[in-house]
C-alpha cells in the first residue's frame, strides 16, 4: 500500500461514510474492498475477470467506453455545478471520469468508482489528477454520505452488475437534492426483445429496458426527466426531488 495521498484522494476522504486511519491506497486509488469483490454474476463476467479475459476485456471497455462517453447527457442537463462533486460509477478506463473532471473544475472533484484493480490501475495512471481520483467500492454498497454528490454517471455498466437495483438505490442516497443521474445501456426494443434479453440474462447481461429502469428510479423517490431506447442503447436521466 502507498502512503503519500493523492490530492484527488485525499479530498474524497470527507465525504465517505468512514474515514479509515490509514486510507489504503494501491497503484494510485483508494482501496475500499481489499481482497473482497462481488462475485461474478454470469458467464461474460467470469470470463473477464480470468486472466486471459483482462487481456481482452480492458481494450473491449476501452473501447466502448470511448464511443458511448459521446453519448452521455452534458454537464448542463447533468446540472453539474462549477465547483461540484461528479460520481462515474463503473468508470472503467477513467476518461469519462475525467471529462467529468473537467465538468466541475479545480475547485470540483470526480470520483471514479469501480471494482476492477487492472481498470483503476489504468484509470489512475492514464488521468487521476488535483480533482480527478479513483475508488474501488461496490456499486451497491457505495462507501459515500447520504446527500454527498451533485451527479452520477453509470454508463455501459448497469446491466453487469449484480444487484442493479441496489445500485440505483445507491444512487438516490448519496445523490444531493436536485442531482441528476445519467444512466446508458444497451437496450433493444424491437421485435423478440423478450427472447434477446432471455438470452442475454443467462449469460449475465442483463437487459431491462428503459420502463423498468425508470420504474426502479422511481420506488426509490426519483424523478424520471427522460427515458427511451433507441438501439442498440437505452438511456435514462432522473433527478432527485429538492
Amino acid at each position: 500500500m502507498e502512503t503519500v495521498l493523492p490530492e484527488a484522494v485525499r479530498r474524497t476522504l470527507p465525504l465517505l461514510t468512514s474515514q479509515p486511519d490509514s486510507p489504503p491506497v494501491r497503484d494510485g486509488y483508494l482501496d475500499l474492498l481489499g481482497g473482497d469483490a462481488p462475485a461474478p454474476s454470469g458467464f461474460f463476467q467470469s470470463l473477464w475477470e480470468s486472466r486471459l479475459g483482462t487481456v481482452v476485456y480492458e481494450p473491449v471497455q476501452s473501447g466502448v467506453r470511448k464511443v458511448f462517453a459521446g453519448l452521455r447527457p452534458s454537464a448542463r442537463r447533468l446540472r453539474l455545478p462549477e465547483g461540484g462533486t461528479a460520481l462515474d460509477v463503473g468508470c472503467g478506463p477513467g476518461n469519462v471520469t475525467a471529462d467529468l473532471g473537467r465538468d466541475v473544475g479545480p475547485g470540483g472533484l470526480a470520483v471514479g468508482v469501480d471494482v476492477s484493480r487492472s481498470m483503476l490501475r489504468r484509470a489512475a495512471s492514464a488521468y487521476a489528477g488535483p480533482n480527478v481520483g479513483f475508488v474501488r467500492s461496490d456499486a451497491s454498497a457505495l462507501p459515500l454520505r447520504t446527500d454527498s454528490v451533485d451527479a452520477i454517471t453509470c454508463l455501459m455498466v448497469l446491466q453487469l452488475l449484480p444487484d442493479p437495483e441496489g445500485a440505483i438505490a445507491e444512487f438516490a442516497r448519496v445523490l444531493v437534492p436536485g442531482g441528476r443521474a445519467a444512466i446508458l445501456l444497451p437496450g433493444y426494443a424491437g421485435p423478440g426483445a423478450g427472447v434477446v434479453a432471455t438470452v442475454a440474462g443467462v449469460a449475465g447481461v442483463r437487459l431491462p429496458g428503459h420502463e423498468a429502469i425508470a420504474a426502479t428510479f422511481e420506488r426509490y423517490g426519483m424523478e424520471v426527466l427522460d427515458a427511451g431506447t433507441t438501439a442498440p442503447v437505452a438511456r435514462l436521466l432522473a433527478e432527485k426531488p429538492r
